[in-house]
């Protein structure tokens, strides 16, 4: 037997199995990158910013949010003990998520540090409608719904959990109040004031306050 082919079945043996050819080598990288390009790095739906709000009840929270803003769930993951680890929720067209408060996360709930930096705005077509819904559902007033100097029908609200909203619409306002509004406004502010100065009335006064009733 020629040298040449006894050299060659000796390195076949050697190895033990054969090499997979030229052509399922390219099949397998051509799939491998037909894999990666369905892949979106970016999930559909979801924006460039998406708020991830920490709470303490965080099955509680997913309820509250769909009747208070008409949220639809999307996800919802919990731990043995019942505590939300991830939520996602969307309202109108923004996702948001939330999850519980549990230690050595890194977040705090505003229930648990007593406050909030952070004020969630939501515009409506119907912002009246809205703002009772989600007074209904349990929030309470942080500013009432008034006409702004700016030209929107803007109020606040906490909810159950600590989180401050605003919402608001556009509205068509006379030049003259616009002016007598603005002017009171940058009154408060030169006193260090802010313009909407109330938080969390009672809610008889912020029935009142919403003209509900």
């Amino acid at each position: 037997m020629p040298k040449g082919k006894t050299a060659r079945k000796a390195a076949k043996r050697k190895v033990g199995k054969k090499l997979p050819s030229r052509s399922k080598a390219k099949k397998s990288k051509s799939n491998s990158r037909s894999r990666s390009q369905k892949l979106k790095p970016v999930p559909d739906e979801f924006g460039t910013v998406t708020p991830y709000l920490v709470v303490k009840g965080g099955q509680e929270a997913l309820e509250f949010y769909k009747k208070a803003f008409g949220a639809t769930e999307l996800q919802r993951q919990t731990a043995p003990d019942g505590k939300l680890i991830h939520g996602r929720i969307k309202i109108g067209d923004s996702i948001v998520m939330l999850a519980d408060e549990f230690e050595g996360g890194g977040a705090s709930a505003p229930t648990t540090v007593g406050t909030t930096s952070v004020t969630l705005h939501i515009y409506a077509d119907d912002v009246d409608n809205l703002w009772e819904r989600a007074l209904a559902a349990g929030a309470r007033i942080a500013m009432p719904l008034e006409n702004q100097f700016w030209g929107e029908r803007y109020g606040q609200l906490v909810d159950p959990f600590g989180h401050r909203w605003s919402i608001s619409m556009q509205i068509l306002m006379d030049p003259e109040e616009m002016e007598i509004k603005r002017k009171a406004a940058m009154e408060m502010f030169s006193r260090g004031e802010h313009a909407g100065k109330m938080t969390e009335v009672a809610p008889e006064q912020g029935e009142q306050a919403a003209g509900v009733g």
